[in-house]
């Protein structure tokens, strides 16, 4: 049994397809499946079923995958103990929720390159939970600690929320001097049912019962408070980078949440992976405490 085969075999495991592991490797999916056949062959057990969602593992195939995993932790520990622990190189895939992908880990990613030219950052932006155990990425942020899996988590900053609208919105329409004079200004959040988290369900907060214009996409909730077309709850460390945008009844509606770095459990016997998280982590305790510092006046009432 060869590694090639091996790389192949856990690509295909975490992909469920043949052309999603192609992508991973940059090979064509009718070459991994012929090297699935070869290995299926050497071993003599089929190792996938396919269905009707793509390729799953066979029982053979769960009880191989640990072995596989095992091996590749083995291959990057040695070659992180030939490198030693010199600069940072490689890939580094970092899953986070869209809000801290924009507007927290360019800067923390653009300093990270620049003091480790030889990394290889990719930033995943999605509006849902990353599945680590499929390695869609090396590490994840997220807005709430997990409570299954076999993972490493770590607490990394609380961040602040608050009730903000554009000043064209708000000098066209009488000051709101408390949440209850909200009833009547268009409200900007969540579609309800893509809500992939708790914590992300900010519009109870102000007292709304819906979002009249509403996104997956905080990033777009953002830009559209900054047209002007309504009141929403906002990241302060996102309002530095909208000109106009201002937090209103801040004393009233106030909201405190939590970055969570996640990682794979194996993980925490590599070096690289640790300097990796606690640069990670430094970063983007830095960056939310500079750019909250950076926070507008609060619109006038």
């Amino acid at each position: 049994m060869e590694w090639d085969d091996l790389r192949i075999f856990l690509a295909v495991a975490r992909a469920e397809s043949l052309s999603g592991a192609g992508r991973r490797l940059a090979i064509d999916a009718s070459t991994v499946g012929r090297r699935i056949a070869r290995l299926e062959a050497a071993l003599g057990a089929k190792l996938f079923v396919k269905t009707p969602q793509g390729y799953a593992l066979a029982p053979e195939g769960e009880r191989l995958l640990p072995h596989a995993e095992a091996a590749e932790a083995a291959l990057a520990g040695a070659r992180e103990a030939l490198s030693g622990p010199g600069d940072l190189t490689g890939q580094l895939r970092i899953g986070a929720p869209d809000g801290c992908a924009n507007y927290l880990l360019p800067q923390i990613c653009a300093r990270l390159c620049q003091d480790h030219p030889g990394l290889e950052i990719q930033i995943v932006a999605l509006p849902r939970v990353f599945n680590l155990s499929r390695r869609e990425a090396d590490m994840a942020i997220a807005v709430s600690q997990p409570q299954a899996g076999r993972l490493i988590v770590q607490r990394l900053t609380d961040y602040q929320l608050h009730l903000a609208g554009h000043d064209d919105y708000l000098d066209a329409h009488p000051p709101i001097l408390s949440r209850e004079e909200l009833r009547g200004h268009r409200m900007i959040g969540y579609i309800p049912d893509m809500i992939f988290d708790r914590e992300l369900d900010y519009l109870t907060e102000t007292g709304a019962e819906w979002a009249q214009l509403a996104s997956n996409s905080v990033s777009v909730q953002m830009q559209a408070i900054r047209a002007g077309a309504g009141l929403g709850i906002v990241h302060d460390f996102a309002i530095p980078f909208c000109p106009g945008v201002r937090r209103l009844l801040s004393d009233q509606i106030s909201l405190v949440r939590s970055f969570w770095l996640i990682r794979h459990a194996d993980d925490r016997r590599s070096e690289r992976m640790n300097r990796l998280a606690d640069a990670l982590g430094q970063g983007i305790r830095a960056e939310v405490a500079r750019l909250q510092a950076l926070l507008p006046e609060d619109a006038s009432t």
